[in-house]
């Protein structure tokens, strides 16, 4: 029996190999939040040994964050041009050479500069993991299967702060051990990696036919007909044009503000909790908490993001993230308790909408041509609310206190819920054809299609 197109990647039969990609994809996501957050962890331990000023931990704790813009910008526009496979690839060795150089850095410049470049592979990830599973992932389990990106993220970035625990009893050296561990878990997915097939949707795209038919029938076990050869090599300028823009306005706004909001709030979560906090491991354990509960927040909603739509999701996480920071910076000098609540409970509400969807939306959005280009473009938008939230926020809580600071956070997450009410539609059970005719529309991707402009 002979299968039509794609609509053998929706078969029951491939379960076994969405669990597969969904998991080296998720390892992938798992490195990224791990790999941001330690330096979270180590910035106290390497603040009191190198003898690091105020005003330099804000641009290491960046450091990375800015490669990261760099590798979601210039990166995912090549996975687009070479391939979902190979760059699948390249990104992982990224992790693992700078995850070990950052571990044996010597002063503070080696450490700002390798993690520099680790973030060139963390920011090509977000497009290139996600791109691969979105157009490998069946209709009706996409969400869930795309959202578990964002929640190992988080899986991740709370494990960071275990090892932290773990590391402790090292001393000075802990933060050489941390950081070393996020290279030793590279490398445990880069073999592993190598056995996922291109997609046959970016094939197609290339005017592959043959071979994306040919990927369908390995992953099948049946003949499947070979696809429609659609080649487009759609400039980047697209997607700043026609239906398109209203699509990139919406990933990139939605994305900066949530961006901005989380790691303001993260990544000095050790350092504000050890300031008010009676000794470290008090610290360690509120920071914890907050990481846990972002964990428990993402699982929520993976969990019914397939149900209750992406639509509602995302509005309402984001009044919830709202309302957290609104209360807490409402209270005069907070106590330790209430920060650690009312900050889990804010990256638990951020974590359940924003947090996972922008590993959706970009890629449901977005026709195969543009894709991971698109993805890319959003990831980086969101780096810069990364770099502003890192460098603004330790410094206007030295100058107006915690609660006052707060209030730029709340404002951004004011506009990201207006943004996702303005913008955000509904794309739970679609095919990534059928959500690129309604959203872009017939005209506009006939148009790519008769132009295959060379890429830009």
């Amino acid at each position: 029996m002979t299968t039509t197109g794609f609509s053998v990647l929706d078969s029951e039969e491939l379960r076994g190999f969405h669990r597969k990609v969904t998991a080296l994809s998720v390892a992938g996501m798992f490195l990224d939040g791990y790999d941001l957050a330690v330096i979270a962890v180590a910035l106290p331990v390497l603040t009191k040994q190198w003898s690091i000023p105020s005003s330099m931990t804000g641009p290491l704790a960046a450091s990375a964050v800015f490669g990261m813009l760099v590798g979601a910008l210039v990166l995912g526009r090549l996975t687009d041009r070479l391939g979902r496979k190979k760059m699948y690839l390249v990104d992982l060795i990224c992790f693992f050479v700078f995850a070990v150089l950052t571990a044996v850095s010597q002063n503070y410049w080696e450490l700002f500069v390798f993690r520099f470049l680790l973030g060139l592979g963390l920011g090509a990830d977000y497009s290139i993991s996600s791109t691969l599973l979105a157009e490998f992932a069946p209709a009706r389990r996409r969400g869930m299967l795309m959202c578990g990106l964002g929640a190992t993220w988080f899986a991740g970035s709370a494990t960071a702060y275990l090892a932290g625990l773990a590391f402790a009893p090292l001393g000075a050296s802990s933060w050489r051990w941390m950081l070393l561990l996020g290279g030793l878990f590279a490398a445990v997915v880069i073999y592993l990696r190598s056995k996922v097939p291109e997609s046959p949707r970016w094939l197609q795209s290339k005017g592959r036919s043959a071979e994306a038919a040919a990927v369908l029938s390995d992953l099948s076990g049946r003949p499947v007909a070979e696809v429609e050869a659609r080649p487009v090599q759609a400039p980047f300028s697209r997607l700043l044009t026609g239906r398109m823009l209203r699509l990139t306005l919406f990933c990139c706004g939605f994305w900066f503000m949530y961006t901005l909001t989380y790691y303001g709030i993260t990544i000095y979560t050790p350092t504000i909790l050890g300031q008010l906090a009676s000794t470290p491991t008090e610290a360690s354990i509120g920071s914890c908490v907050v990481g846990l509960l972002g964990v428990a927040g993402a699982t929520v909603g993976v969990a019914v993001v397939d149900r209750v739509g992406r639509r509602p999701l995302i509005i309402v996480s984001f009044i919830g993230l709202v309302v957290a920071l609104a209360v807490l910076a409402l209270i005069p000098s907070p106590p330790l308790t209430v920060v650690v609540m009312l900050f889990a409970l804010a990256v638990l509400c951020a974590n359940a909408g924003p947090g996972i969807l922008d590993f959706v939306y970009p890629t449901e959005l977005f026709p195969t041509s543009l894709r991971a280009s698109g993805t890319g473009l959003a990831a980086a938008t969101s780096r810069v609310g990364g770099i502003i939230g890192t460098l603004v926020f330790p410094d206007m809580v030295a100058a107006w206190g915690i609660s006052d600071a707060l209030w730029l956070f709340v404002a951004a997450g004011v506009l990201g819920v207006l943004i996702c009410v303005l913008s955000a539609p509904e794309t739970k059970g679609e095919t990534l054809e059928a959500l690129n005719r309604r959203l872009v529309g017939d005209a506009e991707l006939r148009e790519l299609n008769e132009a295959a402009a060379p890429a830009a």
